[in-house]
């Protein structure tokens, strides 16, 4: 809790442009958070590096997100919308917990393994300890949640033990977060592959749909979505490509699965698909509008960079000195 107020942090990496499942699984539930929660929303810049980067393309990709945020609803005012790489906290905060988590923890996250497969020739140390790093960055606001998809939840859980572990040989310094899943959305999946999470990194370019995407882009992708034979548009485990796209088509419209089967009672594959994809170039143009006019908006955005960045500064040292007066580390002279 900050300031009598429950916080609540959340972000995303600064990699490739964000997905119709990250809009979808979490950044269009965020807005519903900013009056009840003090918010930090950060741009993963740091994490991003465990992958090596173009230097010039991450700093474009990261700038573009952080303009994302806000064209997606995110009041700056309201929420804390910032770089990663500008609070030094959560690299000093990531160096001590290190120091409280167990090789046993880290050998059992599944991440790790995932992105070692597919990087063989960079499994470097930032690598392995990359939930470290993403527990400094929660327990750092003393978020009392943490919006999630139902893949992070790993995460979260030994963020908590960290936290237990530290609060067991220190005392209440840090909240115990909790995870929080949205009721829909929670998971998108691949066009090509509905029984796998949509990704920004599949290298079947039809199976992910980008936020920038232009209309005729997602309406193409949508026709070939891989679904069965069918024919017929239920929501069930056994059709999982459409379950999927009824999904989709329930959160860009606001209508239910029961209406949207109705809806589509007599209709085939491609009538749905096509309505599928016309339903989310409705929805994100207004998104997509909003992120042309604000890019041209340069001392604007650098305004919210620069106060924002001071705002989870404040709130960052504060827990960073707290835990370091814990450990034994000297106390600065003033």
């Amino acid at each position: 809790m900050l300031d009598g107020k429950k916080s609540l942090f959340s972000g995303m990496q600064a990699t490739n442009t964000l997905t119709l499942g990250n809009y979808m699984g979490a950044l269009r539930n965020w807005v519903d958070f900013e009056d009840e929660y003090e918010t930090f929303y950060c741009v993963v810049d740091m994490h991003s590096i465990t992958v090596r980067q173009d230097p010039a393309e991450l700093r474009r990709r990261a700038r573009a997100l952080l303009t994302l945020y806000i064209a997606a609803g995110l009041n700056p005012e309201k929420n804390c919308i910032y770089y990663q790489s500008h609070v030094s906290a959560h690299a000093e905060l990531s160096w001590i917990l290190n120091c409280f988590t167990y090789m046993g923890e880290l050998n059992r996250m599944t991440q790790f393994k995932d992105k070692s497969a597919k990087h063989t020739d960079n499994i470097n140390s930032g690598l392995y300890t990359y939930p470290v790093l993403m527990a400094a960055d929660i327990l750092l606001f003393q978020s009392d949640i943490v919006p999630v998809g139902v893949d992070q939840k790993q995460h979260i859980e030994i963020t908590r033990d960290i936290a237990e572990r530290f609060n067991t040989i220190y005392g209440d310094v840090f909240t115990i977060p909790e995870p929080y899943l949205g009721k829909q959305g929670a998971k998108i999946m691949s066009l090509q592959e509905p029984e796998k999470k949509m990704s920004k990194s599949d290298e079947n370019a039809n199976a992910t749909i980008f936020l920038m995407d232009d209309p005729d882009t997602i309406i193409r992708k949508f026709k070939r979505a891989v679904t069965d034979s069918d024919n017929t548009i239920r929501s069930t485990e056994e059709k999982p490509g459409i379950k999927s796209l009824i999904e989709i088509y329930c959160i860009a419209t606001g209508k239910t699965i029961a209406e949207t089967e109705k809806e589509f009672s007599s209709a085939g594959y491609g009538d749905f698909k096509l309505a599928v994809g016309e339903s989310v170039v409705s929805m994100l143009k207004p998104i997509q509008d909003e992120f042309h006019r604000l890019e041209k908006e340069k001392d604007y955005i650098d305004g919210i960079i620069k106060g924002n960045a001071e705002k989870a500064n404040y709130y960052a040292t504060k827990t960073l000195r707290k835990v370091q007066k814990k450990v034994g580390f000297p106390e600065r002279i003033r």
